[in-house]
Parts: structure tokens; C-alpha cells; sequence
């Protein structure tokens, strides 16, 4: 099931948008997972002293969801999720909505995702579709904007070559090198999600390329809360900043060495 605007539509659905962006270049459908808020983020748990827990994931979520919405290269994004409460705010700010029929994970919400909305045996006139993390409070609209043209180039340039004959994907590791914060594949090309601990090799393995580029609000994932201090000195998005955590330095946020520490999911 998805949903679009207030109303709730059972079966599956395709992509329909054109293939071209804003700008004349490649349109992209940007999928993000979210899991439900009670369990998501627990290792930022009482990062920010006196907020909400929930409050403060589901604002990084949208503020992500955002960011991604406002990308000249972007035709829609979708949010999958079984959460209520990220579903209504999805669809507010202008979101799609996909049920996580899975429930299993990052992955397999990714990949179900993913066969909606460009199912199987689609051609090439479809557009690419990204997997993207809703834990990038401080993303910015050009970067991700970017860093989806450069997945672009390389799809093309490597098309009906050695490397086969699909456009490769594209991914961006976190700030750590790690993770994934980006997996992109273009139109003809599979998304083959494999988030989690050391997502960036397992890319890189799977045939994906590495995007290089200066993409700090990108590459910060938060999942701990010097993390989410790294994020508040580059700039976190609107919601994420009346949640309060502006008004804490990083000492503040990072000061509960139990929340310090690697990524428990990789992503």
C-alpha cells in the first residue's frame, strides 16, 4: 500500500513522472526508510538533554525529506515506513508514503520499495531511483543535487562497457568511509540495497562505484550524539533546530560517552 495526499491505494504502482529533472537531466525517485519512531535511534537516546526522543528522529527525518524534495533532479520522493506518525508528516510536506510490508530491516524495505516503484522489467525511460537515510539533519538540497549528477555520469560513462551491459550504480560513503549515505542506480540498473555495518565495501563489492565529492551534509548520518554535534556545526535543517539541539554546543551533545562511539547499523 502507498499513499499520496490523503488518500490510501492497495496494489502496486509505478513511477510515472518524466525521466528528466528540473534542469534536463536524469529524474530521480528517492526512497527512504524509516522505522518506527518508539525503536528508531536508540543509541541517541537522551542525546539532547530535555527533548523528546521520537521529536527529535522524526524532525531529522523530515528535514531530510525536505532537503531531498527541493533538489532540482528530485521527482519524487518516497518514505517507507509502518509508522503513523512519519507517514501523516511525510505526506504534509509533500512526500509519498509506502507501507513497510516487509518490516524486516533497512534492506528489505529498500528492495520492496524499490519494486513499486519501478517494477520489474521496466525500461530504461523510467527514473533512477536512489536509497537515501533519513538521519541527515544537515543535508543540503545542492549537495545531494550533485552528488545524483555524478551518479548520473558514471552510469553513463560505463554503460555497454567492460564493466557490462547496465549503467553501474552509484553510492556515497558516510563521513566515516564506513556506512552508505547514498546508493543511486540509474535508469536499466538494479538498486541491489546492502546497508548496514561496512555498507561501503559491501557496495563496492556488489559493483556499485564510489562517488567522490565535498558533500559534508551528505556524508554526516547521525546515529549517536557526537555525530548529531558534527551535524549542528555544519547546519541541521529547520525541524531538527526547533527540536533545540542549536541551543547545546557539542560538548553538550557529546558529553554521555555511552552514545560515542560506530554506527550500529552501518547505514
Amino acid at each position: 500500500m502507498y499513499t499520496r495526499g490523503a488518500a490510501t491505494v492497495a496494489g502496486v504502482w509505478g513511477d510515472r513522472r518524466p525521466r528528466r529533472g528540473q534542469d534536463g537531466t536524469v529524474s530521480w525517485t528517492v526512497i527512504l526508510p524509516v522505522k518506527r519512531l518508539v525503536v528508531a535511534k536508540s543509541r541517541l537516546r537522551g542525546a539532547l538533554p530535555g527533548a523528546n526522543h521520537e521529536a527529535l528522529v522524526l524532525a531529522m527525518a523530515m528535514d531530510t525529506v525536505s532537503a531531498a524534495l527541493a533538489s532540482s533532479v528530485v521527482g519524487r520522493v518516497v518514505v517507507v515506513t509502518t509508522d503513523h506518525a512519519v507517514s501523516d508528516l511525510a505526506v504534509a510536506v509533500g512526500a509519498d508514503v509506502i507501507q513497510d510490508v516487509p518490516d524486516a530491516g533497512l534492506n528489505p524495505a529498500l528492495a520492496y520499495a524499490a519494486t513499486l516503484v519501478r517494477p520489474k522489467g521496466a525500461t530504461a525511460s523510467l527514473p533512477g531511483v536512489a536509497a537515501l537515510p533519513a538521519d541527515l539533519p544537515a543535508l543540503r538540497t545542492e549537495d545531494l543535487t550533485a552528488a545524483l549528477r555524478a551518479a548520473e555520469e558514471v552510469a553513463w560513462s560505463t554503460a555497454g562497457t567492460a564493466y557490462g551491459p547496465e549503467p553501474l550504480r552509484g553510492f556515497v560513503p558516510d563521513a566515516a568511509g564506513i556506512g552508505t549515505v547514498l546508493l543511486a542506480a540509474p535508469p536499466g540498473a538494479r538498486l541491489e540495497p546492502c546497508f548496514g555495518w561496512g555498507s561501503a565495501v559491501a557496495h563496492v563489492s556488489s559493483g556499485a562505484v564510489e562517488l567522490t565529492g565535498n558533500w559534508p551534509g551528505l556524508r554526516r548520518d547521525v546515529d549517536t550524539a557526537a555525530d548529531l554535534a558534527e551535524a549542528v556545526a555544519l547546519g541541521v535543517g529547520p525541524r531538527t533546530s526547533a527540536i533545540g539541539v542549536s541551543a547545546h554546543s557539542g560538548e553538550d551533545l557529546g558529553s554521555n560517552p555511552t552514545l560515542i562511539g560506530p554506527s550500529a547499523t552501518g547505514a
